[in-house]
């Protein structure tokens, strides 16, 4: 009759596979392995939320710079979109202002 496998040496191999490219005992031994795996899982998580906030905060830097260039700050401009029922989020304004500076003169010259 053939040997079966095991169903632990399934999930080492599992964890092994998951782990590859982290240094030393912890791509190595199972246990260290599972431990590195749960942190990584949590910090990718986290990561996750801090690169939304750091995107909006370059956004809002970006945004600032291109409408002191027009004479106005950063949140006068929000505020007159707002008044004026212009319903472009920060992530589009700030591309606009890097990638068209026309476009965006005329959404300024708008606000105004």
């Amino acid at each position: 009759m053939a040997r079966t496998k095991s169903i632990a040496a399934r999930r080492h191999r599992k964890i092994k596979k998951a782990a590859r490219g982290f240094m030393h005992a912890r791509s190595r031994r199972v246990k260290s392995a599972k431990e590195a795996l749960l942190h990584a899982g949590q910090y990718a998580y986290i990561g996750r939320k801090l690169r939304k906030r750091d995107l909006r905060s370059l956004w809002i830097k970006r945004l600032n710079a291109a409408v002191r260039e027009h004479g106005m700050s950063y949140s006068k401009f929000i505020s007159a979109l707002k008044k004026n029922n212009i319903e472009l989020d920060r992530k589009i304004l700030a591309d606009i202002a890097v990638s068209d500076p026309d476009t965006f003169a005329k959404i300024v010259s708008e606000v105004k």
